[in-house]
């Protein structure tokens, strides 16, 4: 282990180590200013102060992270190469395979279990640095967008502990906010890496699909991906530089290498045409979201971008999207319904349910209405190179409610009709990314959704620095950490 003479310690206390981004950090310990081991143990005192009240890390293992810590520190004082991610904390979600930490999916059924393998996401980060601390809260197999189960319990908005912190990816959002942890990876289906950004004030990155690559039992078609979150669209790049990238073991990952996204993201957007897409067919939308959305449209002009209120047609979207989703759930569950079904909650019951009755016929059908919406959607977009539209329709709502019931007076037919702006995209395949753009009246954290073309995810990217870098929104901290 390097000895404390070898490094330039900038005496820096403690706590503000936490409020470093993970590049600033990373670069602090590459310098040795800072030892991995000072970082670990002040993101282990933050999650000692803030994890109580917020719940949103439900394994730690400490030892690991110390150990881990101090590895990355000996590595460093051989003169090994330091990776990306080099000696910087994570907890991964609990959704995701982490070789001998428990794994519970937020469901009872799995409340003991500990996989024997990693997932590639973990190998990749493990591999590039990171030091896996435990796991963070998800809904019950991720299964709508409010983090609460049966093993854990709900965790909590920061900006108000009255209220959801979204999900699925909700612990990773909550962890960030309260400056528990510098980058966290999360999944998203419907909304499950844009959604809880959004409701933390923090940058969620939905890639294309096979840009992150998994092992997934329906693997050529996979309407669910896995990407990185952060608390600055730069962090995100980071961390995206080495999850990304081609892996056998996923069919239709992108043969694009990882190191693509460690570029600069500066760019000049003069011209540059973009879609604001304020109504989405009609969709209804909260006033205090749709204030704050329009106000990001000044902000985008004065990046020089020719922003048009335009939207493509949206027609069967709603249709694809829960069809194809509960196809995947009987696909996945089906199973686990037959032997486990008192242990499963009621909405997860009626997924799997709805798509046990699909027939091959069905299934055709969604997937040519799908291409068919593609087409429209790629056709629009060779007019705009963007499209900004809400993250979600609503802002935070209250924690002991399950799911929005209504909206403006329209009422929600299922337990997440009220994520539609954010799933319309997910049956898209398209990159999208969710960015800190202002509160409402209360205080409650809104994001902008930005919609690149097919692939494009670097071109999101630097949309979103360039948005993130005037408005700098994600800079407010949650009253929890004052």
């Amino acid at each position: 282990m390097a000895m404390a003479d070898e490094r330039r310690s900038t005496h820096m206390p403690e706590q503000e180590l936490c409020y470093l981004t993970a590049r600033e950090l990373r670069q602090r310990m590459v310098d040795r200013q800072i030892s991995a081991s000072e970082v670990m143990e002040a993101h282990l005192a933050q999650i000692d102060r803030v994890n109580p009240t917020v719940n949103a890390i439900v394994t730690l293992m400490p030892e690991l992270a110390i150990a881990g810590a101090r590895a990355a520190d000996e590595a460093l004082a051989r003169g090994d190469e330091p990776g990306p991610l080099h000696g910087l904390p994570i907890a991964i979600k609990d959704l995701t395979a982490t070789k001998g930490i428990r794994t519970t999916f937020g469901s009872p059924i799995y409340r003991d279990f500990v996989p024997d393998e990693d997932a590639i996401i973990v190998e990749r980060l493990k591999r590039a640095g990171a030091i896996v601390i435990g796991k963070t809260n998800t809904p019950e197999f991720g299964a709508g967008s409010h983090t609460f189960n049966e093993v854990f319990g709900a965790t909590l908005n920061p900006y108000d502990t009255t209220r959801t912190c979204g999900g699925s990816s909700g612990g990773a959002g909550v962890s960030l906010a309260c400056r528990m942890l510098p980058i966290a990876d999360g999944s998203d289906l419907g909304g499950s890496l844009r959604n809880p950004a959004n409701f933390n004030n923090v940058v969620g990155f939905r890639p294309s699909p096979g840009r992150v690559p998994a092992q997934a039992a329906m693997g050529w078609n996979p309407l669910g991906v896995s990407g990185p979150m952060a608390r600055t669209v730069g962090d995100v790049a980071l961390m995206l530089s080495v999850i990304a990238g081609p892996d056998a073991r996923s069919p239709i990952s992108i043969e694009q290498p990882g190191s693509t996204f460690a570029a600069p993201l500066e760019r000049d957007f003069t011209a540059v045409r973009v879609a604001y897409m304020r109504d989405l067919g009609g969709l209804p939308i909260d006033p205090r979201v749709r204030t704050a959305i329009d106000a990001t449209v000044a902000v985008f002009e004065a990046l020089d971008c020719s922003v048009e209120r335009a939207e493509p047609d949206f027609s069967h979207a709603d249709e694809v999207f829960k069809m194809l989703r509960a196809w995947g759930s009987a696909a996945g569950r089906a199973d686990l319904l037959r032997e486990h079904r008192s242990l499963i909650k009621r909405t997860v019951v009626e997924e799997i349910e709805a798509g046990l009755k699909l027939t091959g016929t069905d299934v055709s059908r969604a997937e040519q209405l799908r291409t068919a919406y593609y087409q429209r959607v790629r056709t629009f977009m060779e007019t705009y190179e963007f499209l900004i539209l809400p993250v979600n329709q609503v802002p935070p709502f209250d924690v002991g409610t399950e799911y929005p019931t209504e909206i403006n007076g329209v009422r929600m037919e299922t337990y997440i009709d009220w994520m539609k702006s954010c799933y319309f995209i997910s049956a898209l395949g398209l990159p999208a990314i969710s960015v800190p753009c202002g509160f409402t009246p209360e205080g409650l954290p809104v994001g902008v959704q930005i919609v690149g073309r097919h692939h494009d995810d670097f071109g999101v990217l630097q949309l979103a620095a360039a948005f993130e870098s005037v408005t700098r929104f994600g800079e407010r901290l949650p009253p929890v950490l004052a």
